[in-house]
């Protein structure tokens, strides 16, 4: 007689004892309550979507300006002599500021995930406002000497402490509004103000430049948009103070989660320890990501006109050609990737820029409009499934309650080592070889890690949020998923 094994026996209890199995797994998932479902009205979602996409926009202005005016600020800030040096310093004190990020998400990350995420994202708001502003106001090293690099780097490191609260905080605070079947689309706003912020950075220093004489842009002209920034901070301020908190968060502390003693057992080193595989996980998506976004958005500026000789004029009109036909596909891609799902969208992307990375370069180096235009954007197109889905991606690797600290951490350890060090990596790997192709290979290995990421990733689109509630867009939805669990 053969004997059954302890698999064995496990797999046939279903179908020998079919009511208490059914009684066991209905206590481990009980059924979805109408009360534990989510709905947030779409007019709700889109005003949460417009206040973080601001905040972001604002983010990527400030970084933006800083980086189409890298070779003006290199001769402001910096003594003269060695043009390349002055560059160097100037790119490398806009990589400071990512050096400082991980500390910002380190402070402001689990800080969300106890006081909320409005009082934090409003905070980062008037601290980035505020270094910006101060930015515009240094004088040259030619009437202060080394008090004005002194005093760049400081507000630099600011600017990059308050970011580092920031993207963490937006996304989250978007994933956690918007319906689960729709995050995509709602989330691929958060890039869509990314591209506004650097649209409107690169528009506005075209502006200057042609209008400007060089001495006029050198003493005051590189000024006027980082004064813009305080305006723009305080509309950003407004729409965020208008707004509660994530419902998500709500729960949480509606069910005591965010009590006095659960605050205290979650610090950022229990973070690490429990989120560290999500963690690794969203570093190497974001490594992917910023690597290649950094290079065309912030650095191909420097790259056309500094070592290729091109027109800086007609490489930042070129860029925001791009920028536009970016923003004017995003949402649809966003809105693709919630049928489809995330990773084929992300595979997609990092493939392209496999395959087409040194294609494109080439064609940039052939200079003239048609080939350098032709390579900017197709580089654009193999950038658009990072930008279109990151945002609803990574809110989704983590739970709820260390979800904002866990994002804010990883993703900022992230961008400091691999995004905001791009344009300097770059440039010394071209400095030091020679070869003007190094942001080619450089892309291609980003793209190596965007593919073995995406390749291990779960799914998460048209899914809950792990340790929310189902969220819906209208009563009708939430009724028809409480229903769905009687048949």
């Amino acid at each position: 007689m053969p004997v059954q094994t302890d698999v064995e026996a496990s797999a046939s209890a279903p179908s020998r004892h079919r009511l208490l199995w059914r009684a066991v797994q209905r206590r481990k998932n009980p059924p979805l309550r109408r009360s534990d479902i989510t709905v947030t009205e779409e007019r709700t979602v889109r005003k949460a979507v417009k206040a973080a996409a601001l905040g972001n926009a604002m983010e990527w202005f400030d970084f933006g300006i800083y980086s189409y005016l890298a070779v003006t600020i290199g001769k402001v800030f910096f003594p003269s002599g060695n043009d390349t040096a002055q560059v160097l310093s100037s790119l490398a004190t806009f990589a400071v500021a990512f050096l400082v990020r991980p500390l910002g998400g380190l402070f402001f990350g689990p800080l969300g995930d106890r006081i909320g995420r409005k009082k934090v994202l409003s905070f980062t708001m008037i601290m980035m406002a505020s270094s910006t502003l101060a930015i515009g106001l240094i004088p040259g090293y030619a009437a202060i000497g080394f008090w004005s690099p002194a005093l760049l780097i400081l507000f630099r490191m600011l600017q990059g402490f308050s970011t580092g609260g920031e993207y963490g905080g937006a996304s989250t605070f978007i994933a956690e509004y918007a319906p689960d079947k729709r995050r995509g689309y709602f989330g691929s706003f958060l890039e869509f103000g990314t591209l506004i912020g650097y649209t409107s950075a690169a528009g506005l220093v075209t502006i200057l430049t042609v209008t400007l004489a060089d001495s006029s842009m050198d003493s005051w002209g590189w000024r006027i948009p980082f004064l813009a920034a305080a305006p723009i901070g305080l509309v950003g301020l407004y729409l965020r103070l208008k707004l509660d908190d994530t419902p998500a968060f709500q729960k949480l502390e509606d069910e005591g989660a965010t009590n006095a003693a659960d605050r205290e057992s979650l610090p950022f080193w229990q973070v690490f320890r429990t989120q560290w595989r999500a963690m690794a996980l969203c570093i190497a998506l974001v490594a992917a990501y910023n690597i290649t976004d950094y290079m065309l958005l912030s650095y191909m500026p420097t790259y056309l006109s500094d070592t290729l000789h091109y027109s800086s004029t007609s490489a930042l009109v070129s860029i925001i050609i791009v920028m536009l036909v970016l923003m004017a596909v995003i949402t649809f891609v966003g809105r693709f990737s919630d049928r489809v799902g995330r990773k084929p969208v992300l595979m997609a992307g990092s493939v392209g820029f496999l395959v087409l990375a040194v294609p494109c370069f080439l064609l940039i180096k052939q200079g003239g409009i048609v080939p350098v235009f032709a390579g900017l954007l197709l580089l654009g197109l193999c950038l658009l499934p990072y930008v279109s889905v990151m945002s609803a991606s990574l809110p989704a690797l983590f739970p709820t309650n260390v979800r904002y600290g866990s994002l804010s951490i990883a993703f900022n350890i992230s961008v400091s080592l691999f995004g905001g060090t791009t344009p300097l990596v770059t440039e010394g790997l071209i400095s030091s070889t020679g070869d003007d192709l190094m942001p080619a290979y450089y892309t291609m290995l980003a793209a190596v890690v965007g593919i073995i990421a995406a390749a291990v990733m779960k799914e998460t689109a048209r899914k809950p949020l792990e340790g929310s509630p189902p969220a819906v867009a209208t009563k009708e939805e939430a009724i028809a998923l409480v229903e769905s669990q009687r048949s």
